[in-house]
């Protein structure tokens, strides 16, 4: 396919059919996330949100729809008659999208990015990978990062070494500090 630059212009390179559906697809979306907005990310239509919400594309036998691993997650037992992936569901080009099903993994996802970009938390600084880790280890205040070494919050997947060195100045301004390490004998 050649190079688009708008998400109408991706759906016009597609058969009637595949249209209609695609176009179904994103009025769904559309709904789901009014103040996203839609370009062309991975060379598919893309709907951003603080960050890339979800996408979405058209193939010869189903449409694809990626909303990401969290949200296949939680809906799980909703998308059991499709075939999935990772981060991504197919729909068959032979029936109807579950535009309702659609619309609810959107709001999900909304409503995720905006927790994590609306965030009062003093780690609101990092960058998304870093406050995941740290949510993933249940720290949600600098108190509760003393109580850990910085080795052991080095070793957290997505905490980098600019990472730490934010983490280490908020402990300063806020007088803490990480956990001294236990001296091996």
């Amino acid at each position: 396919m050649k190079k688009v630059n708008s998400i109408e212009e991706y759906i016009q390179g597609f058969p009637e059919s595949t249209q209609t559906l695609l176009r179904q697809m994103r009025l769904a979306i559309q709904k789901a996330a009014p103040t996203a907005t839609e370009k062309i990310s991975y060379s598919i239509p893309t709907f951003y949100l603080h960050e890339n919400l979800v996408h979405f594309a058209g193939y010869k036998n189903h449409i694809g729809f990626y909303p990401g691993g969290s949200a296949l997650a939680e809906f799980g037992p909703d998308i059991k008659g499709y075939v999935f992936a990772k981060g991504s569901i197919q729909f068959p080009m032979d029936q109807k999208l579950p535009l309702k099903l659609i619309q609810k993994i959107v709001k999900f996802r909304v409503a995720v990015v905006s927790r994590e970009y609306t965030s009062t938390s003093p780690f609101e600084t990092l960058a998304a990978p870093a406050q995941r880790a740290l949510g993933n280890a249940k720290i949600k205040s600098l108190n509760q990062l003393s109580k850990f070494t910085e080795n052991q919050i080095a070793t957290l997947h997505g905490m980098g070494p600019n990472a730490l060195s934010k983490l280490k100045i908020l402990m300063q301004k806020q007088r803490v500090k990480f956990r001294k390490a236990a001296k091996k004998t």
